[in-house]
């Protein structure tokens, strides 16, 4: 039988952006499922750069396997020490949810390359509790799975909700005009959405607008929107399709227009709308990161891409966006436009944290091994965690982001399973902060699938999804068909629109052939 990691994409992807689910977290109860620091707790400050997170008890290095007997290698040397931390930028991204999502209603897998499981997990919004401050809530979670030995840990992550009271926004938008982009749902979704967005922004909001396809054109320098919405108007409907992909020329010169008119106190940020099929130019990501990062460096810029089309660059728009600290997303429909231009971007525009990060650190006295669901390129070093020149992600107002972790206990061991600790930058003073949260043996008795914990059990079936869309082996991961079923069962619960979107997903990937257990022989 075919196994989910030998089922290729060749085609026909426009994603879908998925709606935002708000669930009940698992709540302290009888089983005690979560601990968490809300803002109450006083930052730690900023201990020195290069040391990680560690708690007493243990060092950082070797493989993901937390403390454990003194044992030697073959030549009797001391093995090394066993890596007992997990450090990771955090990242808002939904692009690779709404992209599997086209694909899989299109009739096709999606490439196992394409799967991002914290972009799936990412693209609902648990109810963890808010800083009251313009920090972080640390909360952390888990049940046991289904996985004898084995138990699911979530570390969720939350700002505060904006109060309206955000700084202005200069933002320059590089649109692709190429041949490519004639396709509908792209560079009429593209003026459709800048044509919402206009209507959207603030008197003190300043947009400029480049296009390019062979070349790079400045349609509109960096302009007041003021009594201007009009003329934006005119620029953007007089949008049309040209020739070739050159998106180098577009980055380029979008950022030179960013830089002439960046704003002091303002969000500066480049926006770039495009499927990402680079055909002209510098086609490879790495001859355009250079740039990005410059600016980024120097004047603070960030860059927000935006997906479109049936088929599209994924990897080289979520290259060019880490590199620009900052996010992407993907639409494919009107719906979507308006979610992403009108209820999102605001809490894009209106940051809370600079080069944020995250270090779990498990106790080797209660964890045999563990392994993150997710985030393989936004991996950190360990003793890069408090290195504050080291990249790490950018998080808006209102956002959430949850890491889940499959976390093997050692057999009857008591007392605390992991520490989770945010550090981030002040996106003003660029001050470093940090907080934390902890989880204890106890809180990970309850089962996965019992009651109470829907929010547990979502995160868990948008994290299972993506590890089986990719070919993973996360222990006590169901099958699709009993993971379609559950989520059917908590969208008739919860009401939800996004969750039944999820729930139909996956029906498609089993129907596709995603039923065959990717870890039978």
């Amino acid at each position: 039988m075919n196994r989910i990691t030998k089922r290729r994409v060749a085609g026909v992807l426009a994603g879908t952006l998925t709606g935002v689910l708000v669930l009940a977290g698992c709540g302290a109860g009888e089983n005690g499922s979560r601990t968490s620091a809300d803002g109450s707790r006083a930052d730690r400050g900023a201990p020195a750069p290069n040391r990680p997170a560690v708690p007493d008890g243990g060092k950082a290095a070797g493989e993901q396997a937390p403390g454990g007997k003194d044992d030697r290698t073959p030549e009797g040397k001391p093995a090394p020490a066993p890596d007992r931390l997990s450090t990771f930028a955090l990242d808002v991204d939904t692009a690779s949810y709404g992209y599997a999502r086209r694909t899989l209603a299109e009739g096709r897998l999606p490439d196992p390359a394409d799967i991002r499981p914290e972009e799936f997990v990412n693209s609902f919004k648990p109810d963890y509790p808010r800083p009251e401050d313009n920090g972080f809530s640390v909360t952390v979670d888990g049940a046991r799975s289904d996985a004898p030995g084995w138990s699911l840990v979530r570390v969720g992550l939350a700002t505060k909700p904006s109060d309206g009271e955000r700084p202005p926004a200069a933002l320059t938008f590089v649109v692709d005009i190429s041949g490519s982009m004639g396709e509908p749902g792209r560079l009429d979704l593209v003026k459709e959405s800048l044509g919402l967005l206009t209507d959207k922004l603030r008197d003190d909001d300043s947009v400029a607008l480049v296009t390019f396809s062979s070349d790079a054109e400045t349609r509109l320098p960096m302009t007041r929107v003021g009594s201007n919405r009009g003329r934006i108007h005119d620029v953007v409907d007089a949008l049309e399709t040209t020739s070739s992909t050159n998106v180098e020329a577009g980055v380029r010169t979008g950022y030179d227009v960013a830089v002439e008119g960046r704003r002091k106190g303002a969000t500066n940020r480049v926006v770039l709308l495009s499927d990402a099929l680079a055909n002209t130019g510098d086609t490879e990501a790495a001859g355009i990161l250079e740039r990005i990062d410059k600016e980024r460096r120097t004047y603070g810029i960030t860059l927000f891409g935006v997906g479109v089309g049936s088929d599209y660059g994924d990897a080289f728009m979520e290259q060019l966006a880490d590199k620009g600290d900052g996010h992407t997303s993907y639409v494919g429909t009107s719906e979507q436009a308006r979610k992403v231009f009108v209820d999102q971007l605001p809490s894009h525009i209106e940051l809370r944290a600079r080069d944020a990060k995250a270090q779990v650190a498990f106790d080797p006295k209660t964890v045999e091994s563990f392994k993150l669901i997710g985030y393989d390129n936004r991996k950190v070093a360990d003793e890069d965690f408090r290195n504050d020149r080291v990249d790490g992600g950018e998080v808006g107002a209102g956002h959430t982001v949850t890491a889940l972790y499959a976390v093997k206990l050692r057999p009857g061991q008591r007392g605390r399973v992991a520490t989770a600790t945010v550090r981030w930058l002040d996106p003003a003073t660029r001050a470093p902060h940090e907080r934390s949260g902890t989880v204890e043996a106890g809180a990970l008795t309850a089962p996965i699938w019992g009651g109470g914990h829907d929010s547990l059990q979502l995160t868990a079936i948008a994290a299972y999804f993506a590890d089986r869309l990719r070919g993973g082996q996360v222990p006590g991961a169901p099958p699709l068909s009993s993971l379609a079923a559950r989520a059917g069962a908590l969208s008739e619960r919860a009401r939800s629109a996004s969750v039944r979107e999820l729930a139909e997903a996956i029906r498609q990937a089993d129907g596709l052939g995603g039923s065959t257990d990717p870890y039978a022989d």
